[in-house]
């Protein structure tokens, strides 16, 4: 027997009937093939970082059981096949680890300015770090005669220019 835990988001326009009908039926599953259900936490009804199926929210279920690895696959079976179920995930849990739901977060307006905008800042980009002012003078005086562009001759390369100036 393995330790398993599902997290099921299921459609927030089911009815409450609908959604206790599904977990009934994986309850069932998981006490005909001989596991032992062990709970099942309701999260409720949460904001979903990105919409799937143009619904911006889910309803969410942690169910918490041991079972054979093939219940387990008979359940992921008919979740992918049950109308309602709009995501779930089954994991194997951390043994003596319980789960709670963490707390939702209260609504984008009572949420201070800073925390609204802190992602759409986190993308902006980084500004260049302006050069220093001594060495970025002298580098200027040094280029205003050459044509822009253009980098300033080597000495080497000064030398061998000087054969023109000659004749």
């Amino acid at each position: 027997m393995n330790e398993y835990e599902i997290l099921l988001m299921l459609d927030p326009e089911l009815a409450e009937e609908r959604q206790t009908e599904i977990v009934s039926r994986t309850h069932e599953l998981v006490d005909k093939s001989g596991g032992t259900w062990l709970s099942h936490d309701v999260w409720g009804r949460r904001r979903l970082a990105y919409e799937i199926d143009h619904k911006s929210d889910g309803a969410y279920h942690l169910l918490q059981f041991d079972s054979q690895p093939a219940t387990l696959d008979e359940i992921t079976r008919v979740l992918k096949i049950t109308d309602g179920v709009m995501r779930h995930m089954a994991t194997r849990r951390v043994k003596g680890g319980g789960r709670t739901a963490p707390p939702p977060l209260p609504p984008v307006e009572e949420r201070p300015r800073y925390e609204r905008e802190e992602r759409r800042h986190e993308a902006a980009p980084v500004e260049a770090e302006p050069a220093e002012a001594e060495t970025g003078e002298t580098e200027i005086a040094a280029d205003a005669d050459a044509p822009e562009g253009y980098a300033e001759p080597t000495e080497s390369e000064a030398s061998e220019a000087t054969p023109e100036e000659e004749a």
